[in-house]
Order: structure tokens, then C-alpha cells, then sequence
């Protein structure tokens, strides 16, 4: 046993505890693949000080450049005071945010977030330009390089950081502008008038969340979005034609993605507002049914559960003492029922909405029940879902870490689930090839076996609120038959559950399609140009084996594709994406014409 002693008591220096425990402080490390990922979490912190400048009234365009390895970002605000610029980069607790006269209703208010970026980075250069002067430090994994004299500058007043993500932490990394660009819209969004220029390309709203909206619903509206202003409050609503429920939510310009009280608050709300106008007792569900709305509030000194700022936790709106709830409540009652009265062409196309949803929903509520008890006794005897250990022992677990894999057949179901980790990772196992749902009613789920009982393995009957899982990922073979599998999974959650798909929940298992291997060394390889680098790199001794399915892949071999070094590739939606016509041609029944692309295009490759 070793010995408890003074020995045994160590203080670490900031930095050496940013970068022993980084999860405490950006989430997850991850490469890039995932929205979540902390190379994300490094560019938010320092992004939101130069939001914050905005937000007080100082600097209307901050610009952004971001190769695969580094950030740089340049606002136009005040500058850091020239004698500070080393404090507030590198000691801790140390910032202007204490003092909320300097900054009422800010994002960042722990004096944690640019020491973090900072402990985290091989490069870290941060530069003040104030009065015509300037100061410039440099670190390198939180270790002063040099600390620059200040020095006469014709530049405009405002701070520029430059950093690069440590590799040694962040192996292989790489920013994906898909994940980069919503969150640079939101912060635009949320700042009516801001210029965020990144990477040459310019980002800037007038209006704010009804922006929003118009820029991010890909499917038809049923009337023109309601959207309202407020002090300190701003929301904007709409109904569409899908199934499921989309919000967006936000603190002082942040992207609260995991929600918290202010959007529970303002869904509570809506559905009071709707009943109290109409003078009926609605059902929640039929009210909300195809909903998609956002809501954004300022609060001073937000209380977040997590360093990463995802979900709000206050109560109250400081310093006024008047709850979220309350305050969230007595403006959408108000304001959202004046507009209901004035806009009867509204009033009218959300009511025939509600009408609708109930019709469907009373007409399946039989077979509902039915199929519930038959989900639940397959699931007992036919072991379809394989469990795991998070939704039994939540002890010092995170929701958040769980990951469920949606296999076809015996064999990759059996190799992946001797391989997964117990704890955070599940296994469900379809039999034989889904049906295809594109024009379908949510009618088919309860009737069909196989989708009744993925849809009661996710617990998403309700909504994604009840969501058992925060990664969803389809685990098909790298041939035609796991490819058809795969789309015909995606029509299904396009068609019924598009929500999961908007908030990052949906992901597609990257599998090795090559192993080369020599006595020495063991290559796994994702492509044929991995495969050809693999081949030079071992030389003429080698082994090629072809990956065909995920059954051949041994137990022992998967551990190395589903734990740490985890290849997923997310399921984007985006308004561009047209998805309704996509399904249509894609997985409608236009053959000929699906048959013609085919052949088409085949010639293309030939040519090439």
C-alpha cells in the first residue's frame, strides 16, 4: 500500500491542471469529427470575449481565420488594458467580467476560458492594440516564450489571439466548417449588426432569431414565423410539415444546445398561451407537434452546468430577483396572444395544425398501446437491444458519453457487442432490411416490428426529450447491401425524427476497409489512398486483407474502431439540402428516373 504522507500533497500550477484534467474545463477532447469536441470548445472561449466587446457596445466586426490546425481571431473592441495582457491570458480568476459595470450580461464570466485555450495550445500569441500602442505575449502550453515591450502601433484598438490546439492532446485534428459555421451564424444572429468575417466569407443578420429560423428550416412553414422582441428577450416561432418538435435556445448570444430552464420556461409557455387563447385544454403534444421555435434571453451573472456553457441553470433574472420562469411566461402570454388577436390568418393556420395532430395521434392511440407491450416483450426475449451500464448506474456517469449502434444481422451485432465498452456503449440489431417509410404516416412505426422496437430502444415516442442516448450510430457493412441498409435508416429518422438529426445525435460508423500488416506492424486503413501509404510504408513483406463486413472484423480487432480513436462521420441537415425533394427522387417510386441518374452517372466514372 503506498504510504499517505506530506509527500502525497501536490499543488499543481494552473496550467498543469488545465492540462492533467482539460475535460473539466473545454468537455471532451475528440478530433474535430464532432460538433462537441474540445478544438470547438477553444475557439467558442475566445470568440465569446470578442462577442462580449460587441455586446457592451464596442467593435462591429471581428474576423476569424482557421486553417485544419489554427485559429486566429480579431476584434475591434477596446483592447485588453497594455499592462493586463499578461495577467488575464495566464492567471487565473483574473478578468474584467468580476466587475459587471464593465460587462453587464456577458457569456464568460469565470475568468477561466482563454487560460484554458492557452494551457491547451502548443502556439498561444495574444495581442492588445489600445491608444496606439501595442503588447503582444507568447506561450506555448501555458509557458511564457516571450513577454513582448510595448510598442507604438498605428492599428485599431481591439485584440487579436492566434492558437494552435496542442497535438499531443488533440491527435489528428481537424476544424470541419460545417460545425464551424453555425455557431459563427448564431453568434450573428444573436448580434444584430455584428460582421463576423470568416475565412473571407461574412456573416451578419438584421433580424436576429427570425433570421434564424428563415436560414435553418428545410421543410415547408405552415404561416409567415411569429417573431417578437422584448427587453432582454427575444422568440420566434412557426409550425411546419414534419414530425417532431425543433428549438434553439441562447444566453446572452450563447448557444445553449442542451437547453435548461429558460427553454422548459418558454415551451410551458407556448402551450399555456395556445390553450388560454383558444379557451381549450389541447393536448401538449398536438400543440407542439412540428413546432419549430427559438428562444434567446439576457441575464446577468447566467449560472451554466457545465464549463462548456450547453445548458443554463439559473433561476432568477439578477439583479431584479424575478424567476426565468415568471418572466419567460408573463411576456409570451402576453405578447404572442396580442399577436394571435391581430393576426387571425395565424391564429386560424395553427389551429387546423393542432386539429390535424390530434386526429392523427387519436387514430393511432390503440395501436400505440398494442405495440408498446409487444416492444416491450420482444426486447425481453429476443435480446434485440444489448444494454448499457450508464442507464442502470448513473453513478459518476455521463449521459452525454452514451453511444448506441444500430448493427444489421447476427455476426456484426455479436462482434461489436463483445467489443463496446459496457458502460457507455449499446448495440441494437435490426433483422434483415428495414422498410422503406418515405411516404409514410408515424402510423408504420407502431406497425412494423422492427422500427416499433428501435424507436421504444431510443425512447423517442414522445420526442427527443426522453432521447436514452446522446450518439445514435448506424454500424453497416462497407458494401451495397449495408449502403442500402444505411439509407433506408436515414428515410426513417428524415422522415419521423429530423430533430435528432438537427441537433447532432445521428452519426455513421467509419470501419476499416483494409488491414496491411507485416510481423512488425498492423495498418488499418479507411480508404485506398491509406491503403497505398500503408503498402510504401511496410514495405515489400505484406499482408492486404479486405474488410467486406463487419461480422469478419474479430472482437479483439473492433475495440481499435469503437473506442478512443472512434471514426464517425455526422449526419448533417441543412436548409440547402433540400431534403424533401432529395427523398423524393432518391426513395420515391420514380424508378425510371433513379435508374437513368444511375447509368448517367456510371458513364461519368467510365469516362474518367
Amino acid at each position: 500500500m503506498e504510504k499517505y504522507s506530506e509527500d502525497s500533497i501536490k499543488t499543481l500550477e494552473w496550467q498543469e491542471h488545465i492540462r492533467k484534467r482539460p475535460g473539466m474545463y473545454i468537455g471532451k477532447l475528440g478530433d474535430g469529427s464532432a460538433e462537441d469536441d474540445g478544438i470547438y470548445v477553444l475557439l467558442k472561449e475566445v470568440a465569446d470575449n470578442s462577442i462580449d466587446e460587441y455586446m457592451m457596445g464596442f467593435g462591429k466586426k471581428i474576423e476569424i481565420d482557421i486553417t485544419d490546425n489554427s485559429v486566429r481571431v480579431r476584434d475591434y473592441g477596446r483592447g485588453v488594458p497594455l499592462g493586463k495582457v499578461l495577467d488575464v491570458s495566464s492567471k487565473m480568476n483574473t478578468g474584467a467580467k468580476y466587475d459587471s459595470k464593465v460587462f453587464k450580461k456577458s457569456v464568460g464570466l469565470n475568468g477561466v476560458g482563454i487560460k484554458a485555450v492557452n494551457a491547451l495550445s502548443d502556439k498561444f500569441i495574444i495581442t492588445s492594440f489600445r491608444e496606439g500602442e501595442e503588447k503582444k505575449v507568447e506561450y506555448s502550453r501555458g509557458q511564457v516564450i516571450e513577454e513582448h515591450d510595448i510598442l507604438p502601433s498605428n492599428k485599431k484598438n481591439g485584440t487579436e489571439v492566434y492558437f494552435e490546439p496542442d497535438t499531443s492532446l488533440f491527435s489528428e485534428f481537424k476544424y470541419i466548417t460545417d460545425f464551424v459555421e453555425p455557431l459563427l451564424k448564431y453568434y450573428a444572429y444573436l448580434n444584430s449588426g455584428l460582421r463576423i468575417k470568416f475565412n473571407g466569407k461574412v456573416f451578419h443578420s438584421k433580424n436576429g432569431l427570425l433570421d434564424l429560423l428563415t436560414d435553418s428550416i428545410s421543410s415547408d412553414i405552415l404561416y409567415p414565423i411569429i417573431h417578437l422582441h422584448g427587453e432582454d428577450i427575444e422568440i420566434a416561432l412557426t409550425h411546419g410539415n414534419q414530425y417532431g418538435e425543433e428549438y434553439y435556445s441562447f444566453v446572452n448570444g450563447q448557444h445553449t444546445i442542451q437547453g435548461g430552464s429558460h427553454l422548459l420556461a418558454f415551451k410551458e409557455a407556448v402551450v399555456k398561451t395556445v390553450r388560454d387563447f383558444y379557451k381549450k385544454d389541447f393536448h401538449v403534444s398536438d400543440i407542439k407537434s412540428a413546432i419549430i421555435g427559438a428562444v434567446s434571453i439576457k441575464v446577468e451573472d447566467p449560472i451554466f452546468e457545465s464549463q462548456t456553457k450547453t445548458k443554463l441553470g439559473s433561476k432568477l433574472m439578477e439583479p431584479d430577483g424575478i424567476g426565468i420562469r415568471t418572466f419567460i411566461m408573463n411576456f409570451v402570454s402576453k405578447e404572442l396572444e396580442n399577436f394571435l388577436y391581430k393576426n387571425d390568418g395565424t391564429a386560424k393556420a395553427i389551429l387546423q395544425k393542432i386539429q390535424d395532430s390530434e386526429k392523427e395521434r387519436k387514430a393511432i392511440s390503440g395501436i400505440k398501446k398494442i405495440a408498446r407491450k409487444r416492444a416491450k416483450k420482444l426486447s425481453v426475449h429476443n435480446k434485440k437491444l444489448r444494454d448499457c451500464d450508464i442507464h442502470f448506474n448513473t453513478k459518476n456517469k455521463n449521459k452525454d458519453e452514451s453511444t448506441i449502434f444500430i448493427t444489421e444481422g447476427d455476426s456484426a451485432s455479436g462482434s461489436i457487442t463483445k467489443a463496446r465498452d459496457v458502460d457507455t456503449q449499446a448495440v441494437f440489431s435490426l433483422r434483415g432490411k428495414p422498410l422503406n417509410t418515405y411516404g409514410l404516416t408515424k402510423k408504420i412505426i407502431y406497425q412494423n416490428e422492427e422500427f416499433n422496437m428501435l424507436q421504444a430502444a431510443l425512447d423517442i415516442e414522445d420526442g427527443i426529450e426522453n432521447l436514452r442516448y446522446n450518439k445514435i450510430v448506424v454500424a453497416t457493412d462497407a458494401d451495397i447491401d449495408g449502403m442500402h441498409i444505411r439509407l433506408l435508416l436515414l428515410t426513417f429518422f428524415l422522415n419521423y425524427f429530423p430533430d435528432l438529426i438537427k441537433n447532432k445525435h445521428l452519426y455513421i460508423l467509419q470501419t476499416p476497409l483494409f488491414r496491411v500488416r507485416n510481423k512488425k506492424k498492423t495498418i488499418y486503413c479507411y480508404s485506398d489512398d491509406e491503403k497505398l501509404s500503408a503498402i510504401n510504408e511496410l514495405g515489400k513483406t505484406h499482408e492486404i486483407t479486405r474488410f467486406k463486413g463487419l461480422g469478419e472484423i474479430s472482437p479483439d480487432e473492433f475495440k481499435h474502431f469503437i473506442g478512443k480513436d472512434i471514426r464517425l462521420e455526422p449526419v448533417l441537415l441543412r436548409k440547402e439540402d433540400a431534403v424533401a425533394d432529395m427523398l423524393k427522387f432518391y426513395m420515391g417510386k420514380n424508378t425510371p428516373d433513379r435508374q437513368e441518374f444511375i447509368i448517367d452517372n456510371l458513364r461519368v466514372e467510365e469516362a474518367i
